[in-house]
């Protein structure tokens, strides 16, 4: 596992513009507002606060990305589906995550959160599908596990395995469950 030594918030991006110019790897995380995207990440570098997170949905509204070992990046896009804000807003967001997911940037692969409690929602299910229209590589993180009953686990995973076509790592940020599986991803695209 890599051993996290400096992590940095770098900027916010509404456009491709704004986006930074250098090469260096990245690693998208994208999912529906309210999934843990941002506690996600926090986990990840065992920081508590580097990606803002918060209990109403819909706070991260620009692409965020954050510097890791002053070596790869992990980008925090926009949550999309349930957050309560106009839907013009929604359509803005969407285009910013279309607009950097379709660019010429260095990105190793995609993290798509799912809800374990809630796998294959419509817009769960168009993201898989504009992922692998991209061809970018993609790993399904089935996050909050832990408000999950124990014989709800195996179920869910069956559940999200079958409808996403691919194992998802099943996730829980308060124990930590899927954390080594999730970096060793990272790591083999990394590297690979």
């Amino acid at each position: 596992m890599i051993t996290i030594k400096t992590t940095e918030f770098v900027m916010g991006a509404v456009s491709s513009k704004q986006f930074p110019n250098d090469n260096l790897p990245e690693f998208a995380f994208a999912g529906r507002s309210n999934v843990g995207k941002s506690s996600l990440i926090n986990c990840l570098v065992n920081r508590n606060s580097l990606a803002r997170s918060s209990s109403t949905p819909g706070k991260t509204r620009e692409i965020n990305f954050f510097l890791i070992n002053a070596a790869f990046r992990f980008v925090d896009l926009p949550g999309f589906g349930y957050a309560k804000v106009a839907r013009q807003e929604q359509i803005k967001w969407q285009a910013y995550i279309d607009s950097y997911l379709c660019s010429k940037r260095n990105i190793r692969g995609v993290i798509h959160l799912v809800d374990s409690r809630h796998p294959g929602l419509d817009n769960d299910l168009m993201m898989a599908e504009f992922i692998k229209q991209t061809g970018l590589r993609c790993a399904v993180v089935a996050n909050k596990v832990d408000k999950l009953k124990k014989n709800q686990i195996a179920k869910s995973k069956a559940r999200i395995a079958e409808i996403f076509g691919q194992e998802p790592i099943m996730f829980s940020t308060s124990s930590k469950l899927g954390r080594k599986q999730l970096w060793s991803t990272v790591e083999n695209w990394l590297y690979n």
